[in-house]
């Protein structure tokens, strides 16, 4: 949206994330990031840690479920969302500020680790195919865009069928991998 600060963040989970429901059934996931920059004290020769960011992250539906299932405690992550600044008296009656972010992204840094990625059906539930039965990959169960029947009219190309695509370099006559082109 037009106006949102975009951030995006990588460090440490405080702690595991917290999944509730709404009313209304949807899912949201809360955790805390931290993030700490290294500093290099050229006095003592040696990186100290500086002022550590400490961030509430709150991710929605299908990606707050997802989150709750793959990350924990320690466990260093890139999120990405929007910035929310929010207001609010605590039991003192004083004034409070904190910074937040409606998460849109979020995942496991690969920088010191592996994961492996379980795609999660459309809708929460596999796709029917032709026969009955249902399709674990929804990814799969998409009708290839060549076999698709062309629009009748309006959207991309106003009704007309889509061209024939272009051959693949590898198709191309006299095309050998790993050469320059001539």
């Amino acid at each position: 949206m037009s106006g949102e600060t975009v951030i995006t963040i990588v460090g440490n989970l405080v702690d595991d994330p917290e999944l509730r429901f709404t009313p209304a059934g949807a899912a949201v996931a809360k955790f805390r990031v931290a993030s700490t920059p290294r500093i290099f004290d050229r006095q003592t020769n040696e990186w100290k840690d500086g002022e550590g960011l400490f961030l509430t992250c709150s991710v929605w539906r299908q990606a707050a479920e997802n989150a709750a299932e793959t990350l924990t405690r320690g466990m260093r992550v890139i999120v990405q969302g929007r910035l929310k600044q929010r207001s609010y008296e605590d039991r003192e009656q004083v004034k409070r500020t904190v910074y937040e972010i409606d998460v849109d992204e979020v995942a496991p840094s690969l920088l010191r680790a592996s994961a492996k990625v379980t795609k999660n059906p459309a809708g929460g539930g596999g796709q029917q195919q032709a026969n009955g039965q249902a399709s674990a990959d929804s990814w799969g169960a998409a009708q290839p865009a060549q076999q698709r029947p062309p629009q009748q009219a309006g959207g991309w190309g106003g009704g007309q069928p889509a061209p024939a695509a272009a051959p693949t370099p590898a198709a191309a006559p006299g095309y050998r991998r790993g050469t320059a082109s001539r």
